[in-house]
């Protein structure tokens, strides 16, 4: 039975990823600094920690049966564009000091293999309609966030790491990830949870807001298929960063009628200010596809689901605050 650690099992990702690998009989431990929400026994250990301390990172990397197989470096300070815009200095130190210890003290622990989650937000701001860019195009760097600046160097660390401790690294840089029991209020939802919410709150014949003028092109990717691609990428040979994301791409508007159209409801799109990020994302995922990984949801398939889940916790909430 092969042993692995995921970081920030407490989180989105990290709670799946979690799933995912004990569907594949792994041990797991799961490390956060909160329990999951939804899940909170999927684990087979969980350690509640603080891993921008160093000594919480050799603690959670402390296995008496011996070195973890694999490690799944998840933990971040992190949110959608309402978050990451306002919390600039927050998330640099909080996160580079969360992706020092940990790679630094993976390789102090004989860890075999480490996979690190970095983000599209690496990349430059782009316009509708420009060529894909391969993961080699990061450089010159032109990051749209200070998130992404903090990812690019942590990339660049972790990378290093491989080529001089022995440590087997993996990066993948991830477009935007979507599903159930990810977080859906509060400030830090990203945009198919954030609309989702708000639609399932919308009076049938009313509105919802959309920050922005609703041009902005993304894709977005369903968290089952990301998870499936992490592990595909952990388990190869490819020691070079590769994008994992769906090709399908649409606009924040077309986003949000695939949420409205879902509910049932009639809806009017209402745009005002609010931060946007960049004005598109084009990506090539030729070195995911290598692997033999391709995207199984298409985003209305994903976002049936996504949709669903939020309008239960929408009616829960409803129903405890009577």
């Amino acid at each position: 039975m092969k042993r692995a650690l995921v970081c920030g099992a407490g989180g989105f990702i990290g709670g799946h990823m979690v799933k995912y690998l004990k569907q594949r009989d792994y041990w797991v431990r799961g490390v956060d600094i909160k329990p999951h929400p939804w899940s909170p026994g999927d684990c087979d250990d969980f350690k509640l920690l603080d891993l921008r301390e160093a000594q919480n990172c050799i603690t959670a990397l402390t296995c008496a049966d011996g070195p973890f197989d694999e490690v799944y470096q998840l933990a971040a300070d992190m949110g959608g564009m309402g978050f990451i815009s306002t919390a600039e200095s927050d998330i640099m130190h909080n996160n580079v000091l969360i992706n020092a210890h940990m790679i630094h003290n993976a390789v102090e622990a004989q860890v075999e293999r480490y996979f690190f989650s970095s983000s599209v937000c690496v990349y430059k701001d782009m316009l509708p309609g420009d060529p894909e860019l391969t993961e080699d195009d990061v450089i010159p760097a032109q990051p749209d966030n200070e998130y992404g600046w903090e990812k690019l160097y942590a990339e660049r660390m972790v990378l290093a790491y491989g080529r001089n401790k022995g440590i087997k690294a993996r990066v993948a840089r991830f477009q935007n990830t979507y599903g159930p029991e990810g977080t859906w209020q509060g400030g830090r939802e990203k945009a198919p949870a954030a609309i989702s919410r708000k639609v399932a709150e919308a009076e049938d014949g009313g509105e919802i807001e959309v920050w922005g003028d609703g041009s902005a092109v993304r894709s977005y990717t369903y968290v089952d298929d990301l998870v499936r691609g992490i592990y595909l990428l952990m388990q190869s040979d490819l020691a070079v960063p590769a994008n994992i994301g769906s090709p399908e791409y649409v606009s924040v508007d077309e986003l949000a009628q695939a949420v409205i159209d879902i509910s049932g409801k009639d809806l009017t799109i209402k745009h005002i200010d609010g931060p946007v990020g960049v004005q598109s994302r084009n990506f090539c995922n030729k070195r995911i596809n290598s692997l033999g990984w391709q995207h199984d949801y298409t985003l209305r398939e994903g976002m049936k689901i996504t949709y669903k889940w939020v309008e239960e916790q929408v009616k829960e909430l409803v129903a405890s605050s009577r």
